[in-house]
Parts: structure tokens; C-alpha cells; sequence
């Protein structure tokens, strides 16, 4: 039987879990305050302070990792590289740690807490397909500056797994298909999936897309650096990062008591919820003509799917482009052990990161 520890960290949560084989045998989610994020500076001030509650959690529910087989952590801001299985070595957690991928955000602390557990465990550490994925096709790079192009920074583990799950539900294959997969939680992506790649999707810790519960979106670059003078780079950083969203605008990041506040007729709270549900339908429309209008269907995941006010009104939105389908909650702890697991039974070999990117640039740059 082999052991492994799951660590997926996010913008407003830190999930752990313990697996025997390919059971689930223990699972912990430690949510976050803006409030308390707000107190570190950058993404990886947040280590140690991650690092102690996930001691504290375990500790206090008796969970012993000593003799670990893996341990398989959420993948950050490292170099680009292609999907799949990666074992993480120095160069992975060193690169990750300075964001060489171009992102901040919180999936990037995923190795570099893993690293800090095998040091006291032991076990292999494994990721698989991080927030840097890139099957972009060469349209959806393009911006209108010369030598710059867009980032990528999505959650294609969970918008991965969502879709082949729904293609094993229909007796089909993930590369058979085309979808629109809508990953809605702390941070919201919405990609398009042509034949088993995701050829497109907004990069959602770059400001990119539907704003979140702590995340600004996307806003005119005009408008940002007019709002930008007198007001230094560490508060614009945190704004993008944790303290936009619901955060700037209800002074909380926690959807739950969003909701209580739109459903207690709080006039601020209901824009502020249902004008992000208007711009994931954006995002959806916006991936629906990538596709070419030729989608199977919208497949929308994460935590706040929960929400019923929320993919009711995104089936009333979108409905007409594809048939909606919901997911609740994620597949990321699942599919990282089991990425883990394939690797330690020898059904599949790890790749190795070599800290070269995906995409470098074209030639006439």
C-alpha cells in the first residue's frame, strides 16, 4: 500500500489530504481570511504561516506521516511545460519561488511546502499539470504589444480532470470532445478544451477575466493606471492578488457570507455576486467562439458551484451554447494522488522540468 500526502494550495484556502492507494482516507480545509493573508506582503511570506496550520491540523487529528511514499502538491509559477506528471526537483521549487512562470499566486507555495515536508518525512514529491500549462494555440497568445504575449495561469488540474470525467461519464474520450470547462472558486478560469488540449483560457491570477471573491479581473489598462497614481506597487500587488474582488468591494472573501448579505437584501452585495456571474458568462461566450460555436458542453466545477444562484443563472446565461453541466467541488486532491500513485506503480514515468518554456517567442521578435 502506498502512502501519499495531498497539499493544494489556493487564494483563499490551503487543502490536505492522506491517501492509501487510491482512497481518500483523510481531508482537511483550512480557509483563509483576507484579513489574514493581507499581513504578508507577497505569496511567499505566506510559507511559513501555511506551513504551521498545516501542522496544527495535523497534529490535531492524530495524522502521522512518518514513512510517506510521496507526497504530490499543487504546481505554481514555475516555467511552462506541457501536461502531465512531473517530479519536482531543485530547479522546479527554486524556479516556482520566483515566479519565473510570471505569476503570483498562491499555488506556487503547493512544492515549495512539499519540499519542507520531505525534509522531515521523506517520499518522492510529484505535480502535475500546475497552474503553467500551456497548450495555447498561437492566436490566443497575441496581444497588441510587440514581443509580449499573454501569460498563462489557469487551474488545468482541475479543468483537466472535470473534463475527462465527464468524457468517461458519456462513454467518450477527453480528446473526442470539445468543452468549456469553468473552474469558479477563490480564483475563476474559464478555458476552452479542443481535442484533449486547452487551446485557450483567461490567466486568471494575471487579472485576466471575471473578477472573484479576491481577485480585481480584467479592467481597462487606461482606467487601472489612472486608479494606480500615488499609490504604491505592494498595495496594487495585493489588490490584484488577494485583496480585490468581494474583499475590495464587501470587505470579505468568504462567498457564504456574501450570499447571507444579497440574501439579506444588501443592495452592494447583490452587484457585487451577480456582476461576477455576469462576467463568467462573458468568459463562457468569449470561449464558445474559440471553439467555433462547436461545443458539447459547459462544464462548470470549483467551490462556488455550490451556489445554486450561480449556475442557474449561468445555464440561463450560456444554456443556449451547450448543454451545462455541474461539478461540484474539484478533482484536484484525487488527481494529483492519483498522478502520484500511477507514477509509484510504475503504469506511468514521470516527466522531468527542465525549466525551459512551452513558448519563448517567434522568430520575428
Amino acid at each position: 500500500m502506498f502512502r501519499i500526502f495531498v497539499i493544494n494550495p489556493g487564494s483563499t484556502s490551503t487543502k490536505i489530504a492522506l491517501f492509501e492507494d487510491r482512497d481518500n482516507v483523510w481531508e482537511r480545509k483550512i480557509f483563509h481570511e483576507a484579513e489574514d493573508l493581507s499581513r504578508f506582503p507577497s505569496v511567499n511570506d505566506q510559507l511559513q504561516y501555511r506551513y504551521e496550520l498545516i501542522c496544527s491540523t495535523l497534529k490535531e487529528d492524530g495524522i502521522d506521516l512518518t514513512g510517506i511514499n510521496a507526497i504530490a502538491a499543487r504546481g505554481g509559477s514555475c516555467c511552462t511545460v506541457e501536461s502531465g506528471v512531473y517530479l519536482v526537483n531543485d530547479r522546479m521549487i527554486e524556479d516556482t519561488r520566483l515566479a519565473k512562470g510570471g505569476t503570483e499566486h498562491a499555488s506556487m507555495l503547493g512544492v515549495q511546502l512539499a519540499d519542507k515536508f520531505r525534509s522531515i518525512y521523506g517520499g518522492a514529491v510529484y505535480t502535475m499539470d500546475p497552474i503553467v500549462v500551456d497548450e495555447y494555440s498561437d492566436l490566443a497568445r497575441m496581444t497588441g504589444i510587440k514581443g509580449l504575449y499573454r501569460s498563462v495561469s489557469s487551474h488545468a488540474l482541475n479543468q483537466k480532470g472535470v473534463a475527462m470525467e465527464y468524457a468517461r461519464s458519456i462513454g467518450k474520450s477527453y480528446e473526442d470532445l470539445d468543452l468549456i470547462v469553468a473552474h469558479i472558486d477563490g480564483g475563476i478560469t474559464v478555458g476552452a478544451h479542443e481535442r484533449g488540449r486547452m487551446t485557450d483560457c483567461n490567466s486568471g491570477a494575471g487579472g485576466d477575466g471575471p473578477y472573484t471573491p479576491s481577485r480585481i479581473g480584467s479592467i481597462g489598462i487606461a482606467d487601472f493606471i489612472h486608479y494606480s497614481k500615488g499609490r504604491d506597487s505592494d498595495e496594487l500587488e495585493h489588490l490584484c492578488n488577494t485583496g480585490g474582488g468581494f474583499s475590495s468591494l464587501l470587505g470579505t472573501n468568504d462567498a457564504d457570507k456574501v450570499w447571507n448579505m444579497v440574501q439579506n437584501g444588501n443592495q452592494a452585495a447583490y452587484r457585487a455576486w451577480y456582476g461576477m456571474i455576469y462576467q463568467i458568462c462573458k468568459q463562457i461566450g468569449a470561449m464558445a467562439s474559440v471553439l467555433c460555436g462547436n461545443v458539447d458542453a459547459i462544464l462548470l466545477t470549483g467551490g462556488l458551484v455550490r451556489f445554486r444562484s450561480i449556475t442557474g443563472e449561468i445555464e440561463r446565461r450560456c444554456g443556449w451554447i451547450a448543454p451545462v453541466h455541474v461539478f461540484p467541488g474539484e478533482v484536484e486532491m484525487q488527481a494529483l494522488a492519483h498522478g502520484a500513485l500511477r507514477v509509484l506503480t510504475g503504469r506511468q514515468k514521470a516527466k522531468q522540468y527542465t525549466g525551459e518554456p512551452v513558448f519563448s517567442g517567434y522568430p520575428e521578435d
